[in-house]
């Protein structure tokens, strides 16, 4: 598996995005997503990777800086018919290293709070994050978790 920087230019890419947002209208309401679009991926301040095999498409992720000690995970998906097998915890790794690398102090992301987020939620905490309040400028949701991890 390789990860790399990516300019957000391949069909591939945007097929995952477009799936990713699909996704999350499908299950939360409108002012509760949170998710950027291809314009956002692509603001001052985001980084996006990509995790291949080969020309496989396995996954996507996004750093977002806050502050020059405060960052934010973005857009992390894999396709569904690439599920558990690595791709996103290789992604969050190394968004981990990353932000590690750019002096971050803290990390921190927002998912939703309905059974089919869990599975990202126990990935986000098998690496340490915990839940916290809202943070940068999200306001309190019920249909959001916002966890973050000290660096």
């Amino acid at each position: 598996m390789r990860i790399e920087v990516d300019d957000l230019s391949r069909e591939e890419v945007h097929a995952l995005l477009a799936e990713h947002l699909q996704s999350m209208h499908e299950l939360s309401p409108l002012e509760s997503v949170h998710a950027l679009n291809l314009e956002g991926l692509k603001a001052a301040g985001v980084t996006f990777w990509t995790a291949w095999d080969g020309d496989v498409l396995l996954g996507c992720g996004a750093l977002k800086e806050l502050s020059a000690t405060h960052g934010e995970i973005k857009s992390m998906r894999t396709p569904a018919r690439r599920r558990r097998q690595g791709a996103g915890r290789a992604l969050l790794a190394h968004i981990l290293e990353e932000a590690r690398n750019r002096g971050y102090e803290r990390l921190s992301l927002e998912t939703g709070s309905t059974a089919a987020f869990r599975p990202a939620q126990c990935l986000y905490e098998s690496v340490g994050f915990t839940c916290c309040g809202p943070f940068a400028n999200y306001l309190d949701d019920p249909y959001s978790v916002f966890m973050t991890k000290k660096l």
